[in-house]
């Protein structure tokens, strides 16, 4: 039995991609949960004990979301190498490729950020001050760019469906690898 690391890393990228970009939307929703609509101004009268338990949920999906994202960012390296497909004729993989790797040293910043918030909340203290300087920090950092590259992942899940920029052979012509 042949083992095609090919496939094995594609199942493996898809799985990992809907953990990590679902879990991203997840952990957005529960956090503006805390904001006033539209602004990085909590509500008021919010209970100390809710607030605590967001942060609890925000630093337990960080887990999942941070290791999503390391298994699809190795994946994709795997798949990229054994891929049969050619690069040079599939523009539509390229620009995946472009629009995913490019925004590497953002999430890893991120991944601190987000390492910071799991460290307080399993081994510092439970000042809640402590949270939202964190919390405010990770939603301001680097200006909307973490926007910006959620606008790409997900234009690169419609490139992958609708795989534009295909360079077509000529009839008769055998593709080599």
């Amino acid at each position: 039995m042949k083992i095609n690391i090919e496939k094995i890393s594609l199942v493996i990228i898809l799985l990992a991609s809907m953990l990590w970009l679902g879990g991203s939307v997840i952990r957005a929703v529960i956090g503006f949960d805390l904001l006033q609509f539209g602004t990085l101004d909590f509500k008021p009268n919010i209970h100390p004990y809710v607030e605590r338990t967001v942060y609890a949920q925000i630093a337990l999906s960080t887990l999942v979301v941070d290791i999503a994202y390391i298994v699809t960012w190795i994946a994709g390296i795997v798949f990229l190498k054994s891929t049969r497909l050619r690069l040079k004729d599939e523009g539509w993989l390229v620009m995946i490729a472009i629009l995913f790797y490019m925004f590497t040293p953002m999430e890893i910043y991120l991944m601190v950020l987000d390492t910071k918030i799991w460290l307080l909340d399993h081994v510092g203290s439970n000042d809640l001050v402590e949270f939202r300087i964190l919390f405010i920090h990770r939603l301001a950092a680097l200006s909307g760019v973490p926007l910006i590259a959620t606008l790409c992942y997900y234009t690169g899940a419609i490139l992958a469906v609708l795989r534009p920029l295909r360079r077509s052979l000529p009839a008769g012509t055998i593709p080599t690898n």
